[in-house]
């Protein structure tokens, strides 16, 4: 891992940068434009952290410096769960610069911040921080926006290679449960499983899932600490909000802000109300 500081020049607080190696393949210009706006702003600091455990140690060492993400959602969803796991989570707002291909950056425009670099970075210079609530699971993992998971399981992580890819990928693996097999070893992915919100039953295993999506609302809703669940069974179709929602099953995965994990057996998403903050533009 590398790093470099820049002295203060008047911004506001200093700033740890954590820079995803898979931004500057893809698209090294908007990570270059958005650094050279930061370090104009403010004291900065870079850091290139290239395993689970330097991402680790690089944020209990931040001190007094607010982390800003540069990168994708996975990147952005890696850092709030480290800092859940280091109980630091709502200590600072967390500032982000998405770079990356459109499908990787659905959260973050979801959650209002700017698309483009210079726009981004200048509301983490002085924009304002928003409190938003985040999902966590009894497995130690969080989401950002949702959870989904359907009938044909989860799918397997392919193509994902170099930087954080790689760093995202052995942290998922780390998460995820064994591997669950049956008895001509292959995966089973089986869509009976059971389903409870706040402990009331939604579906159960004697009848297939074709798909359970949990959200976590926008609008007026947002930050009311609750979820949105659905629940599509052939011929059923059931909404509901809650504050918990359990899944209980032979082995099924699920996608977590769209990034793949599991199987699993069981798992339980519990909201979190105004659990970090987002540096957003000042209205």
């Amino acid at each position: 891992m590398s790093s470099l500081s820049t002295p203060a020049t008047g911004g506001p607080e200093p700033l740890l940068l954590l820079l995803d190696p898979a931004a500057r393949q893809s698209d090294g210009e908007s990570v270059r434009i958005a650094k050279d706006v930061l370090c104009g702003g403010a004291d900065v600091k870079v850091a290139y952290p290239e395993s689970p455990s330097e991402l680790d140690r690089v944020l209990s060492h931040r001190g007094r410096r607010r982390p800003v993400v540069i990168g994708s959602d996975l990147a952005l969803q890696r850092v709030l769960q480290a800092l859940y796991r280091q109980r630091e989570l709502g200590t600072d707002p967390v500032g982000m610069v998405p770079v990356g291909r459109a499908n990787e950056l659905t959260a973050a425009r979801a959650l209002g911040v700017p698309g483009a670099p210079v726009p981004a970075a200048r509301a983490v210079l002085s924009g304002a921080p928003r409190k938003l609530d985040l999902l966590v699971d009894d497995g130690g993992g969080v989401a950002l926006g949702g959870v989904r998971i359907s009938g044909s399981g989860v799918r397997r992580m392919a193509g994902r290679t170099g930087g954080w890819r790689s760093l995202w990928a052995k942290l998922a693996a780390a998460e995820q449960a064994s591997p669950l097999t049956s008895e001509n070893g292959k995966n089973d992915h089986s869509s009976r499983i059971r389903v409870e919100a706040d402990g009331r039953l939604l579906a159960d295993v004697h009848r297939p899932v074709r798909l359970v999506q949990v959200t976590l609302p926008g609008g007026e809703a947002a930050g009311a600490g609750v979820m949105e669940v659905v629940v599509r069974a052939p011929g059923a179709l059931v909404r509901t909000r809650a504050a918990t929602v359990s899944v209980a099953g032979r082995g099924f995965g699920y996608e977590a802000d769209g990034h793949p994990v599991g199987p699993v057996r069981t798992r339980t998403w519990t909201v979190h109300p105004g659990a970090w903050g987002l540096l957003l533009p000042a209205v």
